[in-house]
């Protein structure tokens, strides 16, 4: 199938990392359906834009019902919506913890599962989900219980579906960033956050983009949780 027909969904697509994946897929000429809770509609008739929380399973459903009847499939979803909460354990609310489960598992449970119903049709497709090196190299004074409990479970979920769909033509990874430069970071911090890197910088949202594009057009990589992290997850 030429690039021209393949169809990405990203989701916390309005800003940051998100934005930087709509753009570098329009780029490649796939179509994208984009969706936050507070996007605008877009002038470019190859992309749609569907507003609303994927934590509610109504609209992630929306989201692919949608895009298929604009599209006709699904080929890549990226699961790029994400809360992160930088508190001590003990410090962590109930809402906290509902607001970091419902976006960082609940809405990748919704919009996965409508996604791959569809990609098991055409027998084709790729989930890549944007989890955490703090997952697997916690950093001393950056709280992450919940970003471990959450997008560890995404990792773990990663090889899960790239095993279960892998003789069905669907593949699944995950790219594990460091601290990337984007507007939730106010440049204050960038000093401190930079040297949480052994390479003594923050990484730029080019970066994720490259790996998730690269997981994209690697047909042989399923099951990869690649790091992005400048190193962090290596050691110190």
């Amino acid at each position: 199938m030429s690039i021209a027909n393949k169809v990405a969904i990203v989701t916390g697509a309005s800003q940051g990392i998100g934005a930087g994946l709509v753009k570098a897929f329009r780029d490649r000429g796939y179509r994208v359906i984009a969706n936050s809770r507070s996007i605008k509609p877009s002038n470019d008739p190859d992309i749609l834009t569907v507003a609303g929380d994927i934590a509610d399973r109504a609209v992630a459903e929306r989201i692919v019902r949608e895009g298929v009847a604009k599209f006709g499939r699904i080929d890549t979803l990226v699961n790029n919506a994400g809360i992160f909460t930088a508190k001590p354990f003990t410090a962590f609310t109930a809402e906290d913890y509902a607001a970091n489960i419902g976006v960082n598992l609940t809405g990748f449970f919704n919009i996965t599962q409508a996604a791959v119903a569809e990609m098991e049709k055409q027998g084709s497709g790729h989930v890549v989900s944007i989890t955490t090196s703090l997952v697997d190299h916690p950093v001393d004074g950056v709280p992450s219980v919940l970003a471990s409990l959450t997008k560890g479970g995404l990792n773990a979920a990663t090889k899960s579906l790239a095993i279960e769909y892998a003789k069905r033509g669907i593949r699944a990874n995950a790219v594990s960033p460091g601290v990337i430069k984007t507007p939730m970071h106010p440049p204050e911090t960038h000093g401190f956050l930079a040297a949480l890197h052994p390479v003594a910088r923050m990484g730029e949202i080019s970066d994720i983009v490259d790996a998730v594009l690269y997981l994209d057009s690697a047909g042989f990589v399923t099951g990869e949780i690649l790091h992005v992290d400048g190193g962090q997850s290596a050691g110190h």
